[in-house]
């Protein structure tokens, strides 16, 4: 497969402050772009959790906020509150469960583009607010679903939560939850209970989900690596699903360079996975634009592919 443009220089700015004083600290961000262009589309990236320290905040998915900044986006990325870099008292005003204050992060992000702008002069004016995405891996990938339509049941009062956001276009989901109930561990239900009403069915904004085969997540889900198939199978389309052939939960490494917690270290890989989702979301955000097209023919025609794409 070979990519459609050539690679810009990026110009990355961290931390981009975002003072939110109803939250437990002010919300920081990663702002990465390419040095040149205008009306650039923009990819909120929401980090996963794991052993790593810095990996679940703004410092995490190199691999993947650079291409996509390389190849004429702008990705932002926050570090939210279950982050290891903040761990605030759970007790404190503004903490709040963290599945809702995630997605309440990346709506401040939309509602925030204006300071974002100010914070970083070189891209005043370059921003195509009318084309927004999200993308998020593993913890990430369940906050970019609620984003996308999903909904759930708050363990705490009962009630159906909806924090689906209209400004975005279009998604990828890496790696992500799938769905409750018998699916899940006896560890899930008691630490995660709000995984156990997770419903796809009113997803309905355009998403790729990403999924390793050999993903099997066992102490989430006694589904095995399939569970996290179920944001493409339960969502009503327009849907794509690209199945990684061997991968596992880290998808070849995405969540940063040399990451040694990764379990199936696949360069090969996690260049495949930046390349298709940039490809993804340029279809998507451009409906004329050629490249998921192109991208989808290669994978299919490769005498060894790295998986296969199914569509919805």
């Amino acid at each position: 497969m070979t990519e459609a443009t050539a690679p810009t220089p990026v110009l990355s700015v961290s931390p981009v402050v975002l003072p939110t004083p109803d939250r437990a600290v002010d919300l920081q961000l990663r702002i990465s772009a390419p040095v040149t262009g205008s009306e650039l589309p923009i990819i909120l990236l929401s980090h996963g959790l794991g052993f790593s320290h810095h990996l679940s905040s703004l410092n995490g998915y190199a691999p993947l906020a650079n291409y996509w900044a390389a190849h004429g986006f702008v990705v932002i990325q926050p570090t939210h509150l279950d982050s290891r870099t903040l761990s605030p008292d759970p007790a404190a005003p503004g903490s709040g469960a963290h599945w809702r204050t995630r997605a309440e992060d990346m709506t401040r992000v939309l509602d925030g583009l204006d300071a974002i702008e100010a914070a970083v002069p070189q891209l005043a004016g370059r921003l195509d607010r009318d084309r927004v995405a999200v993308a998020g891996h593993s913890m990430g990938g369940h906050t970019a679903s609620l984003l996308l339509g999903a909904r759930l049941t708050d363990p705490a009062d009962g009630t159906e939560v909806d924090l689906a956001d209209p400004r975005i276009r279009a998604g990828v989901l890496l790696a992500a939850p799938g769905r409750g109930g018998d699916a899940l561990t006896e560890f899930t239900v008691e630490h995660y209970p709000f995984f156990l009403t997770t419903d796809f069915s009113t997803m309905t904004t355009p998403a790729l989900v990403v999924a390793g085969d050999r993903d099997d997540s066992a102490f989430l889900t006694v589904a095995g690596p399939e569970w996290h198939t179920d944001p493409y199978a339960l969502a009503p389309g327009p849907k794509s699903l690209l199945t990684l052939f061997g991968a596992e939960h880290g998808l070849g490494g995405i969540s940063g360079y040399d990451v040694a917690e990764t379990t199936d270290e696949n360069p090969e890989r996690v260049a495949a996975v930046a390349r298709l989702t940039w490809a993804y979301l340029r279809g998507e955000l451009y409906p004329t634009d050629p490249a998921w097209r192109t991208e989808r023919a290669a994978l299919a025609s490769a005498t060894d592919p790295l998986g296969r794409i199914d569509a919805k």
